[in-house]
């Protein structure tokens, strides 16, 4: 008898009812297990289970039971989140099957489709679910909406603003990227290759070689992105290829170190000439971790595929951190985000913070129809055009062609040379602060995407120089003017005279915070806020550009958005009261390390695309006073550059002004956004005054979520200052310092 029990037991297990594929993903990943540690467990390889939620196959007795009884535990930890009914498994379905629906023979002029045999075979009635293209492959069905493994709607705080989608969904909208910007291509046999991209879709990848998988991707896989302007371009699909996908492709996983070294594969490599076979390009940076493989555009068709490798650091772990170590799909999320709200990634996050302001103001656009009918290409009014243009002797860096003829060796000084960059000042506590208990940092959100906001910039017009100028604080460009009578003890706050400790502010002109001895170049905003002050300026001689808008507006607010959507997502949203704000942010990056990486990388893209706008020679044999290859770009702009963090360090310095004038506290150091001052308690509220209104001192600083508000950076004890003062026996920059109290031997800057 036992021995039938055991074979009813044995009937019973080999039809456990099981959720369908995509459901089994999200169950897997919502409590943050790995394929390996699920194959682990029931005795299976990865790949196994990897098929089983891809759809490829189905478990069989034992390991189904065991599986089924697995998903069930995490459905009651986990239950679908957007009240939709979990479509029904159809693997092993309680009743006959209906005969499939035929399908119409495609014509000669559609592209074959991929082979692919789901096991749901109605994947277009789940939630969720796109509809498959005539001529794209057929795709697992996606999770229902709402089902991210980040924070629900119905656990945010009060205030907080729901953001978009965690897992942008792929947008129906223009039907040739359908299946949305990027796919993580990953094998897990080196038999079967599979895509994963955005919203959970899985496809098969029937591509045998690295050229072949091009062409399936621009013919069949249905991946991209349009464009950002109306007189752009549409952003080329995004391939991200695993170590296991550079394996079944012949790349090497890891670079040699010469490999490494040159950014590149080297010449003759066995792929390369795979691909110059098959008469594919690769632009002049070659075959390197963010590598462009092309054919030439016919008319307005492009054909041109990115490629993306994290094992040869195409995701630096300063900007993505530990992006490169996450599962397929958990990487396909994270990228997905970031196209999504940002652009396509298409190299560095500071690179594609430069393509982003291209993308969003494109230098040409088609003009009117001519006489036959046809439109040419013209200057778009309002961008930096396509042809590079120099910059004022003044703002060129050490080594620039333009000042080739200076003698070797010769050092410039602050009236040669403008020299705008954010603040790096510090001063040794008074008596009185040192009373008090607390060192109490504060950081502004987003600083110099802030500043870009309302920059008027030159735009595609070199500067014109003048002598003997009178300032105009609407030019944006370089002014020669002597600064140093500007007494910060008696300035103007608001429209009234004020007398202030102005030795315990750091000056406004000068990244070290001294106060300037002599003339010395400045950008527009500098000179500007010294007439603020109520001064009077005189410059001797200025570089002004007259073509000037606000370039950098739109690329601000795709960036804020971006950030304070994902920001959201780690529920932190915008309308919190100071003190809820206060909780929001404690432990906010543990809610969700995904969608933190994700925050990372716009915070890096908004830095780094500022910082690229004058970027300087690197390597490859430069002599100083030869032209450099970032000289070409109509996006090397030092003199924007300056703008921007001209600005930042004003609106820094604006607020460390009111709040000294209010009162009465002073910062003990700034590093860039930083600013730290001393307190009788351990967090911002006792360093910013707020009223029961939730009120503060009005042009200071404000603590939020918002671009240019600010937040809690750290926070040591006094004394702990005067420990590091005597242990180094100098004033060190405790700004550098004050999130995690860890003081290296030598304060040689970031």
């Amino acid at each position: 008898m036992s021995e039938l029990f055991d074979a009813v037991d044995a009937l019973v297990a080999s039809r456990s009812p099981l959720p369908p594929p995509a459901e089994r993903r999200r169950l897997r990943q919502a409590h943050g297990l790995t394929l390996d540690e699920v194959a682990a467990a029931l005795r299976v390889r990865r790949a196994t289970v990897s098929g089983w939620e891809a759809g490829k196959t189905e478990p069989r007795p034992p390991e189904r039971d065991a599986y089924a009884r697995l998903l069930k535990q995490l459905a009651e930890l986990y239950p679908a989140t957007d009240g939709a009914v979990p479509p029904k498994d159809t693997s092993v379905p309680d009743t006959p099957a209906a005969p499939a629906p035929a399908v119409p023979t495609p014509s000669a002029a559609e592209p074959p489709r991929a082979a692919r045999t789901p096991t749901d075979p109605t994947p277009a009635a789940a939630p969720g679910n796109a509809a498959p293209s005539p001529t794209g492959p057929p795709a697992v069905p996606r999770p229902a909406a709402g089902t991210t493994t980040g924070p629900s709607s119905t656990s945010r705080r009060p205030g907080t603003r729901k953001a978009a989608p965690a897992d942008p969904p792929t947008t129906d909208a223009d039907p040739r990227f359908g299946n949305g910007p990027l796919l993580v291509i990953d094998t897990d046999d080196g038999s079967q290759v599979t895509g994963y991209g955005v919203g959970g879709l899985v496809l098969d990848v029937p591509a045998k070689s690295l050229p072949a998988l091009v062409e399936w991707t621009l013919k069949e896989a249905r991946i991209g992105a349009g464009r950002l302007h109306g007189s752009g371009k549409d952003a080329d699909p995004l391939l991200v290829l695993t170590q296991a996908a550079c394996e079944r492709y012949g790349l090497p996983v890891q670079l040699s170190d010469a490999e490494r070294l040159a950014g590149r594969l080297p010449d003759g490599h066995k792929i390369l000439r795979q691909l110059d076979r098959a008469d594919w390009r690769l632009t002049k940076r070659g075959f390197g971790p963010w590598a462009r493989i092309y054919r030439p555009a016919q008319g307005r068709q492009r054909q041109c595929v990115q490629l993306c490798i994290p094992s040869w650091n195409a995701l630096d772990a300063r900007t993505w951190g530990h992006a490169a170590q996450l599962e397929p799909a958990a990487l396909a999320r994270v990228l997905g985000t970031y196209a999504a709200r940002v652009v396509t990634p298409r190299g560095s996050t500071a690179v594609t913070g430069l393509e982003l302001m291209t993308a969003l103001n494109p230098p040409t656009r088609a003009s009117e129809a001519d006489e036959t009918g046809k439109r040419h290409k013209e200057h778009r009014p309002g961008s930096l055009g396509e042809h590079p243009i120099d910059c004022a002797p003044c703002e060129a860096p050490d080594g620039h062609p333009l000042l080739a003829g200076l003698p070797r060796f010769h050092q410039r000084g602050p009236d040669e040379m403008l020299f705008e960059e954010a603040y790096d000042w510090a001063r040794e506590l008074t008596d009185a602060e040192c009373m008090r208990r607390y060192l109490v940092g504060i950081d502004v959100n987003l600083a110099f995407g802030a500043a870009a906001n309302g920059a008027v910039v030159g735009l595609a017009t070199p500067p014109v120089h003048l002598t003997d100028p009178a300032f105009d604080p609407t030019l944006p460009g370089s002014w020669l003017v002597d600064l140093s009578h500007v007494d910060l003890s008696r300035v103007l706050v608001g429209k009234q005279w004020r007398r202030l400790e102005g030795a315990l502010l750091p000056s406004p002109f000068t990244p070290t915070g001294e106060r300037p001895r002599g003339p010395a170049w400045y950008a527009t905003p500098t000179v500007a806020y010294a007439v603020e002050l109520g001064y009077d300026v005189a410059p001797t001689e200025a570089w002004v550009r007259e073509d000037r808008g606000r370039f950098l507006d739109g690329w601000y607010k795709r960036l804020r958005n971006a950030y304070v959507d994902t920001m959201a997502d780690l529920d932190v949203g915008e309308k919190l009261r100071p003190p809820e704000f206060l909780t929001a942010m404690d432990g906010y990056r543990q809610r969700d390390p995904e969608m933190a990486i994700v925050l990372d990388a716009i915070k890096s893209t908004v830095k780094g695309g500022i910082g690229k706008l004058r970027e300087r020679a690197r390597g490859g044999g430069w002599k100083p006073g030869q032209p450099w290859p970032a000289l070409s770009r109509p996006t090397w702009r030092p003199d924007i550059r300056a703008v921007v963090i001209s600005r930042a360090r004003i609106n820094m310095h604006r607020k460390m002004l009111s709040l000294a004038a209010a009162t009465g506290q002073y910062p003990v150091a700034v590093l860039s956004d930083c600013a730290v001052y001393a307190a009788d308690g351990p967090g911002p509220l006792h360093v910013l005054p707020y009223d029961a209104d939730d009120k503060t001192v009005p042009g200071s600083f404000r603590l939020g979520v918002s671009p240019g508000m600010v937040k809690h950076e750290g926070t040591q004890t006094t004394l702990w200052a005067e420990a590091v003062r005597e242990k180094h026996g100098q004033v060190l920059n405790l700004a550098r310092y004050i999130k995690t109290g860890e003081v290296t031997a030598k304060d040689d800057g970031e």
